[in-house]
């Protein structure tokens, strides 16, 4: 048995979208945007690499709690115009940027450190020394 489908050339290539416009604005829905992060394990440590670019090192927060790091900021753009300029069009994220993932092992907060440079948050993130495991004498 064969199934028939509408043939629809446009469908694919937006002309539905571009059409609908016209007749109703679209709505663009602002989205946060994520921050990127790469991790690397050590024997001593995480080195977390996080992409943030256009954020003052005095806008971001970096938070430990056990295994659990959160790190977030605030982006600000300019939107001042000088005489004789006008907006065309806007793409680069303004507002809140948030990140939370939880490692395997708790962290050392105090032996912990976080550099920021182009763009770029590095946090070296030492891993807690677990208590050695101590066999009890039985009396």
């Amino acid at each position: 048995m064969h199934n028939l489908t509408v043939y629809q050339p446009f469908a694919h290539h937006g002309f539905d979208d571009l059409i609908r416009g016209f007749i109703r604005p679209v709505r663009v829905e602002k989205a946060a945007a994520p921050i990127k992060v790469d991790v690397v394990e050590t024997d001593a440590a995480y080195v977390v690499k996080a992409e943030m670019p256009g954020v003052s090192k005095d806008e971001i927060q970096v938070s430990i709690e056990g295994g659990v790091v959160t790190i977030g900021a605030e982006v600000k753009r300019e939107n001042e115009t000088k005489d004789g300029e006008r907006v065309i069009r806007t793409e680069r994220y303004s507002g809140s940027v948030y990140r939370a993932f939880t490692l395997p092992v708790d962290i050392d907060e105090a032996a912990s450190t976080a550099k920021y440079e182009n763009g770029v948050l590095e946090l070296t993130l030492t891993k807690k020394q677990t208590a050695a495991v101590r066999k009890l004498t039985i009396q």
